[in-house]
């Protein structure tokens, strides 16, 4: 029988090289920035009066837009464009990094139909992170157009969810990308026509 020293030795070198044999976590699971909101979590602060009316549109997750909206950053926001330019922020960030786990995808070996699949998402992605960088600049002086540019990335999107399905790409990371840029896209079509609408009556 080995001494008790010798059997702790063995077995330290034993538990290191069982987790060796584990890829790292970021292997399994691209480090993508998305929320992912929980139902059963309480908020984390109250949400102000103008994210309550941002988050009941009738295209909008309300959870995921609550979450989302409700750090002190966006509550402390009081004029719908200055919210605004943050939700485009956000949908930016976000894409951004669901572009880096698609782009890692394409690194991997795989049938020509998955890569073209793949290929269309990012140019898809790479359209909606530049769309939600000039809508931020067009919130003020023309709203309308703002609400049209972030409106017309969702059909973008759509197509990418189709190209994958048809290519029978299982990456149910990517598709969570995608729904959550849907999201990010419906937010930002309530807070544009809340500034159409608010531009409107300020011209009459």
């Amino acid at each position: 029988m080995a001494p008790p020293n010798h059997f702790c030795l063995f077995s330290a070198i034993f538990l290191f090289l069982f987790l060796l044999s584990f890829p790292p976590t970021s292997a399994i699971l691209p480090k993508v920035n998305i929320h992912l909101p929980n139902a059963k979590n309480p908020l984390p602060v109250t949400p102000s009066k103008l994210v309550k009316r941002v988050c009941k549109g009738d295209s909008i997750d309300r959870n995921f837009c609550l979450q989302v909206l409700t750090t002190p950053e966006a509550v402390a926001v009081k004029d719908p464009t200055q919210l605004g330019t943050l939700i485009m922020k956000l949908g930016a960030a976000n894409g951004k990094a669901t572009l880096d786990a698609y782009n890692e995808m394409i690194k991997k070996p795989d049938p020509p139909q998955t890569l073209k699949a793949l290929n269309s998402c990012v140019e898809a992605y790479k359209y909606a992170i530049q769309s939600f960088k000039i809508v931020s600049t067009e919130l003020v002086d023309d709203p309308m157009t703002a609400n049209y540019d972030v409106s017309i990335l969702a059909p973008e999107i759509t197509n990418c969810d189709k190209a994958l399905t048809d290519a029978k790409v299982e990456a149910p990371r990517l598709y969570d990308g995608n729904r959550f840029i849907k999201y990010y896209i419906a937010m930002g079509s309530q807070i544009t026509s809340i500034l159409e609408d608010q531009s409107k009556q300020n011209n009459y």
